[in-house]
């Protein structure tokens, strides 16, 4: 009973044997070969993307538009050539005299003709003003003044009207001026582009002239007024003056009154 069971479990395990052993060499075989699959595999290779056909917009960027260049000159590639003056010494004629021993005839003489004389246009002078005399020219001596109560010159001729009347100017010329004068009043100032100048004062604030006008002899330049400060005491009258040349003239012989 023990050798058959002895025989029995030999056989067995000897059947069993031969297939582990066989499991066994399988499995190494499988070992091997996979470790030398690892060892012939190529290294893998690290794929680059390719771009792709349509890329995304930039961001917009500001765009400085410069200031267009002023505007420069044409100048020439080739210089022109400028030719320098000459300069010339100034020569005077000599000086000669002639010999005491000569003499010209009258017929040998040059003819001079004389320069043509140009017509002077007479000076026409009106009356600015018809009435009375209430003060007269004077400034060699001293007159005494109603209005300030003091004595002094007088550069002018007073000429008493009804306030109202028209005051002409003496001669034609230029209104050289229009103003209010703090001791005369309305004042009217004409140049008559010879030397002589006509001054009418005490005149009403209503002017019928402007600075510059250009006026005829007799053109009207205002009305008889009462706005001299200094000479209130008259009433209404005319204050009527005139210089030549800056220094004051009677205007009685200045209108042919004396």
């Amino acid at each position: 009973m023990d050798n058959r069971g002895k025989r029995q479990a030999a056989s067995i395990f000897g059947g069993m044997g031969f297939y582990i052993a066989l499991l066994v060499c399988v499995v190494a075989a499988g070992v091997v070969g996979y470790f030398a699959l690892l060892k012939t595999e190529p290294d893998p290779q690290i794929e680059t993307p390719l771009p792709s056909a349509v890329s995304e917009p930039e961001p917009a960027q500001n765009v400085v538009v410069p200031e267009p260049e002023p505007a420069k000159p044409v100048i020439k590639d080739t210089p022109i050539p400028v030719e320098q003056p000459v300069v010339r010494p100034i020569i005077e004629p000599e000086k000669t005299e002639a010999p005491e021993d000569t003499f010209l005839n009258e017929d040998d003489a040059p003819t001079m003709e004389p320069a043509p004389v140009q017509a002077v246009e007479p000076m026409v002078i009106v009356p600015p003003l018809a009435g009375e005399t209430v003060a007269a020219f004077s400034v060699d001596q001293l007159t005494y003044d109603a209005t300030l109560g003091d004595w002094r010159i007088h550069d002018g001729l007073d000429i008493k009207a009804e306030a109202g009347t028209a005051v002409a100017a003496a001669s034609a010329g230029v209104v050289l001026s229009v103003e209010e004068d703090p001791r005369m009043g309305t004042t009217v100032t004409v140049d008559h582009r010879n030397g002589y100048i006509t001054t009418y004062a005490s005149l009403q604030p209503e002017l019928s002239v402007l600075k510059g006008d250009e006026i005829p002899a007799g053109a009207v330049l205002g009305a008889v007024g009462n706005t001299s400060l200094t000479e209130a005491g008259l009433g209404a009258h005319l204050h009527f003056s005139v210089t030549k040349d800056g220094e004051p003239v009677d205007p009685a012989g200045f209108l042919g009154m004396e």
